[in-house]
């Protein structure tokens, strides 16, 4: 279809489409900026690039969060300047470093609570900057670069140049950014930067693969010895290939932390898989099943314990379920994945009176599951419960979705005879009218 669009175009002439592209330049300021930079020569470019970052650092003007995905494609075009500048790899570098040297500009009066500005310089300036240090010579001028910048990394978006070096660095380089972030590390006389720099350390020696060497970072950087920095430290050293070293370090955690106790477990599962111990890699497995019982949980665990025992399995843990006492939307959820919809109705009737809409995440897919595969009744109970949490919170701004649902009650309702023990729609109609009468606004949108 582009292909197409665009032959179009081409037929139509240079003269039609140059004056087209003025006219909208003349309404649209990207399009006048496209204009102005598709017009520029390469130095004209980099002139207009270095004048923009200019305004960023003297900007005080405050970005709401409304505004912030519009700013950061004005960022974007910033980076565009740059690309049309073509400069030499050194200079791409260099430009791109003073690039994120305006991070307090941009981001100081920022409501960056989308995290759109912020990416700018996580993803799109890391790509630029990357695609000029790779073709850079200067390998030891870069790492220099890059320290300059982690100086001052108030706003945390600069730290991505250090997580990809070995993208652009040799080992010899990165070693030698290692030896005097440690040294800058033992200058510093605050707590938070003497870690910055140590962080530094630990990215890079991940990248290199000297656990080692991450291990002493991840305990220069604390007094006392965390649970997670004994995961950390074993995930790294799993990472380059000593699962015993790896288990060391797990085994550190007293048994009765439960602290990142997932974490744990999926790095005990492949420690012992490499290792052969299959009794520790099927108790690793069943406690990942048991936390949070998934079709993808499940197939993990039988990759352990064999396929053939899936039929037994299920056979017991459809019972757990439904002999629990506490209803689970992710138990309800298991049921569905593994095509137990019988179950599933049975699980959640039992449960009608544990349903909490708030869990709408979970609730919702559930009930439209349950709708999909012609249990109503167990459909209806669910969109009530998703509706009276939408009243009872009296959030109007989300009225609308208790609108939809009330009329998806309206509807099932006609194709539902027998209520069991649940109240007919007629008379949870009248209770929701007499509990909720006063709140004019979600029944005049329920009204048209």
């Amino acid at each position: 279809m582009n292909h197409d669009r665009r032959q179009k175009l081409l037929n139509l002439g240079a003269d039609r489409l140059a004056d087209a592209l003025l006219e909208l330049a003349g309404t649209i300021d990207a399009a006048d900026d496209l204009v102005e930079r598709m017009t520029q020569t390469p130095q004209g470019n980099i002139e207009r690039y270095m004048a923009k970052l200019a305004e960023i650092r003297q900007s005080r003007r405050f970005v709401s969060w409304r505004e912030s995905s519009d700013y950061a494609r004005e960022l974007l075009a910033v980076l565009d300047d740059l690309r049309a500048g073509d400069p030499d790899p050194q200079t791409g570098a260099e430009m791109i470093a003073a690039f994120y040297e305006c991070d307090a500009g941009a981001l100081g009066c920022c409501d960056d609570s989308g995290g759109s500005v912020g990416d700018v310089f996580r993803f799109d300036a890391r790509e630029l900057f990357v695609s000029y240090a790779v073709r850079c010579a200067n390998k030891k001028w870069l790492g220099n670069l890059v320290l300059r910048l982690m100086e001052s990394d108030s706003y945390g978006v600069r730290d991505v140049l250090v997580d990809c070096a070995a993208e652009y660095l040799p080992a010899e380089a990165m070693r030698e950014m290692v030896s005097r972030m440690l040294e800058l590390a033992d200058q510093e006389t605050g707590e938070y930067q003497s870690r910055n720099w140590l962080h530094g350390v630990e990215s890079l020696a991940r990248q290199f693969k000297d656990p080692a060497l991450f291990e002493r970072a991840r305990l220069a950087s604390w007094d006392t010895l965390s649970t997670a920095a004994c995961v950390d430290i074993a995930r790294v050293y799993l990472e380059c290939g000593n699962e015993l070293a790896a288990l060391t370090w797990l085994e550190k955690i007293p048994e009765a932390d439960t602290y990142m106790q997932v974490e744990r477990d999926n790095l005990l599962l492949e420690i012992h898989g490499r290792t052969g111990n299959s009794s520790r890699q099927s108790e690793a497995a069943w406690r990942i099943f048991r936390r949070s019982r998934s079709a993808s949980s499940l197939l993990l665990l039988l990759d352990v314990i064999g396929h053939d025992k899936r039929d037994d399995l299920l056979t017991d843990e459809i019972g757990a379920i439904l002999g629990s006492a506490r209803f689970s939307p992710l138990d309800a959820a298991f049921l569905v994945e593994i095509e137990r919809q019988d179950a599933a109705e049975t699980y959640v009737l039992k449960h009608a009176d544990q349903l909490n809409g708030d869990y709408y995440g979970g609730l919702l897919p559930l009930a439209e599951a349950m709708e999909k595969s012609g249990r109503l009744l167990c459909a209806s109970i669910i969109y009530r419960a998703l509706l009276d949490s939408i009243l009872r919170r009296a959030q109007s701004r989300i009225y609308h979705h208790g609108v939809n649902y009330l009329r998806k009650l309206d509807l099932l309702a006609r194709c539902i005879s027998e209520w069991s023990s649940a109240e007919t729609h007629d008379v949870y109609l009248l209770e929701l009218r007499r509990d909720h009468g006063r709140k004019s606004s979600f029944w005049s949108k329920y009204g048209k």
